[in-house]
């Protein structure tokens, strides 16, 4: 018996937009499929999926939320305007030939004067004027972009801009180029899904941000040698209060504040909810207020982190060579798999090829026995023992009387 295949879902992106025009909070939506918000959060940030019959539901919902808010996109649409008649021209209307009832009317406007030279075609010419003029030709459609112009011209236009924003996130210069490189490798990698996405420049943007705030950069030897800081005591000052932050809240400061995203989105790219998102983003405003008391005005945080930013002169890779080292690393993971797949099928043969096929029990290690005389065949008696054996054939040997029990 085959199963059925899973009712197809929008990307968690599409979902939470959808409940956000239909105008629903995550509580009134998890009444709806019969679940709990939390569910419905972690559905919206894409932790968990929904299976069985909570998928269908919700799928049907979905669906349902997608038809109405195209119902009102289409009434929302003006109507085209009814194309107006064509009036008659002037010089039409009131030429010759129009009735005698012409002549009675009002002096008929005067002719221009001919050119100096008549052509013989002069006649015709008030008819050449008010003929249509000639039809433009149409634009050619424009060619396509390839899948590298596509992606270099992505890396062009938001490549510097993340690098600023993953500086305020690391304090570090190498660490923010590399993430950002790493990042847009990645994209080059899975290019058809992100230049699908509905923002690519945020999907490149979060997998920089989770590769540069990722625990394990601090093993790596670059880690333990700091970088020069800026040399502006102010920017210093913030960019120590903005590492001293926890990287959540650190992140959620960044692209509110710095990047400009409005509070869904920031939730959303953070895997987080609305209200946590709010409450990480007060807590980084008041630790920023406490130690720079003159940061308490979102705008001015907002214009003092895109001056700190732009202070940096980071510089980033060209991307030709950016996609030759994502198609590099990928070369060398295939290469690995395949290696590592034909050692396991070695392995694998091997281990069948000498393996026994019945169990043979284990033959115990030999033990030299003390106090026992070798054992020997039996041979031909000696003249003693003949003696010894016939006597005691020819006597019997009494033993002690037996006693029986006698009646009195």
């Amino acid at each position: 018996m085959t199963r059925s295949p899973a009712t197809p879902l929008p990307s968690p992106k599409a979902r939470r937009r959808l409940r956000e025009t239909a105008a629903l909070t995550q509580t009134q939506l998890a009444e709806r499929v019969g679940v709990a918000p939390g569910t419905v959060r972690a559905w919206e940030s894409g932790r968990t999926t929904p299976r069985g019959r909570k998928r269908e539901a919700y799928a049907k919902l979905l669906k349902t939320l997608a038809e109405e808010e195209a119902a009102r996109q289409a009434t929302q649409t003006p109507e085209p305007a009814p194309p107006h008649e064509t009036e008659p021209a002037p010089d039409q209307a009131s030429g010759p030939g129009n009735g005698p009832g012409a002549e009675a009317g009002p002096e008929p406007v005067p002719k221009q004067e001919p050119a100096p030279e008549p052509q013989p075609e002069s006649a015709s010419e008030p008819a050449r004027d008010s003929a249509p003029g000639p039809v433009p030709e149409p634009r050619p459609a424009p060619t396509p972009l390839t899948p590298a112009q596509a992606f270099d011209a992505l890396y062009e236009f938001s490549a510097p801009a993340l690098l600023r924003q993953t500086f305020l996130l690391t304090g570090r210069r190498e660490q923010a180029r590399e993430s950002v490189e790493r990042a847009f490798q990645t994209a080059w990698e899975r290019w058809p899904e992100v230049a699908r996405d509905r923002d690519p420049v945020g999907w490149v943007r979060a997998t920089a941000y989770e590769y540069a705030l990722s625990p394990w950069q601090r093993f790596r030897p670059r880690h333990r040698h700091p970088e020069p800081p800026p040399a502006d005591p102010g920017d210093r000052t913030l960019l120590n209060t903005l590492l001293r932050l926890p990287p959540r809240h650190r992140r959620t400061l960044v692209l509110y504040d710095g990047v400009g995203l409005d509070l869904p989105e920031t939730a959303a790219e953070t895997e987080a909810s609305t209200p946590a998102a709010a409450h990480r983003l007060l807590r980084a405003r008041e630790a920023v207020a406490d130690r720079l008391p003159a940061l308490a005005d979102p705008q001015v945080l907002h214009q003092r982190l895109a001056e700190l930013a732009s202070n940096e002169r980071l510089g980033a890779a060209r991307p030709p060579s950016v996609r030759r080292g994502g198609e590099r690393r990928a070369r060398f993971r295939t290469r690995a798999a395949i290696a590592f797949t034909v050692a396991l099928i070695g392995t694998t043969a091997l281990t069948v090829r000498t393996a026994p096929t019945h169990y043979e029990p284990p033959v115990s290690p030999g033990q030299a026995v003390r106090g026992v005389p070798p054992r020997v065949a039996p041979g031909s008696l000696s003249d003693e023992e003949l003696e010894l054996r016939q006597k005691l054939r020819d006597q019997l040997q009494d033993g002690p009387e037996r006693l029986s029990p006698r009646l009195e």
